[in-house]
């Protein structure tokens, strides 16, 4: 069947593929967004919105009922701001179904062809699964389905100490569920520092979670009331549900995006430089689909930058590119973790200084009484000016209770290139959080709060 033509289809609803059928239909393109499913994909559903509002009433001291009842709430009141209806008002126009791309410019949506000059595949990423022998005949749940839960788990085990297994199991703790965390790795929340996982780690554990690092599961058994882990190096764990939080798989497999040349790897991502073009002329990728950061901020940047390349009408045009240094990296348990940029000991090898501040020596802390997080500014020379202004910032990383807003002023800060002596002269507030980031910048000229900026450590 004959179709339809757009000047850029998209295919995908979630973040990444909702921010770009945005900015495609600002920059005047008509625009069709095709999706699998409603409109918002995992972070509305089973991501970010219920997640962060689990958390949140754990966190005010909601009981289990109040707080699903409350997710519901949440997840209806921001999916209707991104429906069918509401991006139609906008200019977007949207096909359910499952895409299929037939050829350059070309995407089959239930056996009707659409043409279009340009396509941004958004379809993210599902659960990853580890062959765990008797894992599939037990049962469990995943990051998509944990939320589908209607009574409160007499107990849960979680397999996975990343973003997802800490924020989950904080707040099933703190709804009363005996929470056990199995992390095959020596610590939890290994793309961040080992300072960053042993705050969350003494986190976790003093809130009544069973923290098992170094523990692989070798095995999952059906018992009566639920499962039973066997681990290695021994040991076993039983627990009424078991939730695998291990990881995202990108899905950029079966879409057709191979039979016309596209490469996709073998993880199911759609491999692209950093303009977000793929292989094929007029194919761009956005999203967890790219296999780069999976983080909903992340696909929105990412979306924005492959829509601007698409509909680019100057040969002369310097093209965006997307730059993953400056991409903050938050958790939001309690306390939130937040890091951008190269970390300590990336810093070494290129002559980097560090200045930290603990929450002990912050006013604002200390009246709160959440002395456990701290600041860390991480600083390198800039070429031909060396440590003048205080040099340029490479990195951060922040514990505390904000430490998911305090980060974005490093971000600023290394997205604009400024001196980190600006953050030093700029007046923070008294007695704020954000006066951290000022104390601890001004490290790097003089003594603050009894600390000096410090050589990086090779390891930390």
């Amino acid at each position: 069947m004959a179709g339809d033509r757009f000047d850029l289809v998209v295919i995908g609803g979630g973040a990444g593929g909702l921010t770009a059928a945005r900015e495609s239909v600002r920059r005047g393109a008509r625009t069709l967004l095709v999706q699998d499913g409603p409109i918002g994909g995992d972070c509305t559903f089973t991501g970010c919105v219920p997640s962060k509002t689990l958390l949140a009433a754990a966190a005010g001291g909601q009981g289990w009922s109040a707080a699903m009842s409350r997710v519901r709430g949440a997840v209806a009141t921001v999916a209707a701001t991104e429906d069918d209806d509401a991006l139609a008002r906008e200019g977007v126009e949207v096909r359910h179904g499952r895409a299929r791309v037939v050829g350059p410019g070309a995407v089959e949506v239930d056996r009707t062809r659409i043409d279009a000059d340009h396509i941004v595949v958004a379809t993210g990423a599902t659960p990853l699964v580890p062959p765990i022998p008797g894992l599939a005949d037990v049962g469990y749940l995943t990051s998509d389905t944990v939320f589908d839960l209607t009574d409160r788990p007499r107990s849960l085990a979680i397999l996975g100490g990343g973003p997802i297994g800490c924020e989950l199991a904080q707040a099933f703790s703190r709804l009363g569920v005996p929470v056990t965390l199995v992390e095959a790795e020596d610590r939890v929340l290994t793309g961040y520092e080992r300072q960053v996982s042993a705050v969350v780690a003494a986190a976790l554990t003093s809130g009544g979670v069973d923290v098992r690092c170094g523990a692989t599961v070798t095995r999952v058994e059906r018992v009566p009331g639920g499962r039973r882990l066997v681990l290695r190096p021994g040991g076993t764990i039983e627990a009424a549900e078991l939730l695998v939080a291990v990881g995202r798989r990108p899905a950029g497999a079966g879409l057709g995006l191979e039979d016309i040349g596209v490469e996709v790897d073998d993880r199911g991502a759609v491999v692209t430089d950093d303009t977000m073009a793929a292989s094929v002329e007029g194919v761009w990728a956005a999203g967890d689909v790219a296999g780069r950061d999976q983080l909903t901020h992340a696909a929105g940047r990412m979306a924005i930058v492959a829509v601007a390349n698409a509909l680019s009408r100057s040969r002369w045009r310097r093209p965006s590119r997307f730059d993953e240094t400056t991409i903050a990296l938050v958790t939001f348990t309690d306390p939130e973790v937040a890091q951008i940029g190269l970390t300590e000991a990336e810093a070494a090898d290129q002559g980097g200084r560090v200045a930290e501040l603990p929450f002990t020596h912050l006013d604002r802390a200390v009246a709160a009484g959440r002395t456990e997080g701290y600041v860390k500014l991480i600083a390198g020379p800039r070429k031909g000016l060396g440590w003048t202004g205080g040099g340029r910032l490479l990195g951060a990383s922040i514990v505390g209770p904000t430490a998911g807003e305090l980060i974005h002023e490093a971000a600023l800060a290394m997205s604009t290139g400024m001196f980190t002596g600006r953050l030093a002269q700029t007046t923070h507030a008294y007695p704020s959080w954000s006066m951290a980031i000022q104390l601890a910048a001004a490290q790097f000229f003089t003594e603050s709060q009894g600390h000096r900026a410090r050589p990086a450590r090779p390891s930390s």
